[in-house]
């Protein structure tokens, strides 16, 4: 989050949804700083020195902006958990649906897939860990300790992210009663370890 947090004035933000609608039509990889700068009206000089490093740091920052979007809207459905359980449960199916639902992702998906995978895969799952763990770990800290969140936290990054490049056809993430299964079956949230 410390990364993302110098972006976050008008200017910034303006360029930043700028990028994401030609990212959307046109996938990271053919994006140029031109294209980006004739998007959001605005001169390469102002753009370079908003986000010194040019398009690679620009990117970055669109990429940590979008799970920053991402998780904050999880972390509204999973606040008020009353257990380990039920927040594992709910960050589960919440994240599962939101990327069933994504249309940022599936534009991505659609446009550049192998540029989507690689921000799900190698290059994007340190980000999402740590963006998650950023977010989440602080409400598991209600029921376990500060390490147990922290690793209980990138597990379930892991799992939701292989369970949507690859849906199970046994369990059903997308689904209350099924996650629920599933984490008692394999989350000991009495004794807060996985079996």
């Amino acid at each position: 989050m410390a990364e993302f947090s110098e972006y976050r004035s008008p200017a910034h933000l303006s360029v930043l949804d700028a990028a994401r609608a030609c990212v959307d039509s046109s996938g990271f990889a053919n994006v140029t700083m031109d294209d980006i700068c004739e998007a959001a009206i605005a001169s390469r000089a102002t753009v370079y020195r908003l986000f010194p490093g040019g398009r690679d740091v620009l990117l970055e920052a669109l990429r940590e902006r979008s799970l920053e979007e991402f998780f904050t809207l999880l972390r509204a459905h999973i606040e008020d958990a009353d257990s380990l359980e039920d927040l594992l449960v709910r960050s589960i199916v919440v994240a599962t649906s939101e990327l069933q639902h994504d249309e940022h992702l599936a534009a991505l998906m659609a446009t550049a897939p192998g540029e989507a995978l690689g921000d799900l895969t190698v290059s994007g799952v340190p980000r999402i860990i740590r963006i998650a763990t950023a977010f989440i770990t602080p409400l598991a800290e209600r029921f376990i300790t500060a390490q147990e969140a922290a690793e209980i936290v990138e597990i379930m990054s892991r799992l939701v992210i292989s369970y949507f490049l690859a849906p199970s056809q046994t369990v059903d993430f997308s689904n209350e009663d099924s996650t629920r299964r599933f984490v008692q079956a394999y989350f000991n949230t009495s004794t807060h370890s996985i079996l």
